[in-house]
């Protein structure tokens, strides 16, 4: 079994900020490659969609207590830390750009390090999505992680989709080849 989580912040104040980009890449991926619709899961806190051998979920909590609703998806659906891929924002890497890594630790991230603490681990995929701006290089990740992306950006966001989907995908085919 395979679980892939995109985190963001639950409401929508929330909604097409930088912080979210891991729950909305994973909607986009879910619609372009007829996934069933997601559904929330009350025991579960999380919106699903799943099919025999994949789950996508995105928990609805807020970013910093991920942890506890992405442990309570691992102990639910019994999913091994190596069949796991958190997709996430990161404001270290530039807009535009993406690095699919394991076994990282959680940069100041704050949902990453609830999911860490959580799981008593770091060893698990992280698909790490860029939000900095390139126009934007000495504000701190917190000065960014709330601000909504611009029409410019959106474009940039969209161009690259296709590139993220086909990241996924082939990590999928890695993953069930174990």
């Amino acid at each position: 079994m395979i679980l892939i989580i995109g985190l963001g912040n639950k409401g929508n104040k929330f909604k097409n900020t930088r912080h979210n980009i891991g729950a909305e890449i994973l909607i986009h991926f879910t619609e372009n490659n007829h996934y069933q619709s997601f559904k929330l899961e009350k025991k579960l806190q999380s919106l699903i969609s799943k099919n025999e051998e994949i789950i996508l979920a995105i928990p609805q909590c807020f970013m910093n207590e991920s942890g506890e609703i992405v442990k309570k998806l691992v102990d639910y659906f019994k999913i091994s830390l190596d069949n796991l891929l958190v997709i996430h924002d990161d404001t270290d890497i530039r807009l535009g750009e993406f690095k699919i890594q394991k076994n990282r630790g959680a940069a100041g991230h704050k949902g990453l390090e609830s999911i860490i603490n959580c799981l008593k681990s770091k060893n698990f995929w992280r698909l790490r999505i860029g939000v900095r701006s390139p126009k934007v290089i000495h504000q701190k990740a917190e000065e960014i992680v709330l601000k909504k992306f611009t029409r410019e950006e959106r474009r940039i966001i969209q161009q690259i989709e296709p590139v993220i989907f086909g990241k996924i995908l082939q990590w999928i085919q890695q993953v069930k080849m174990q």
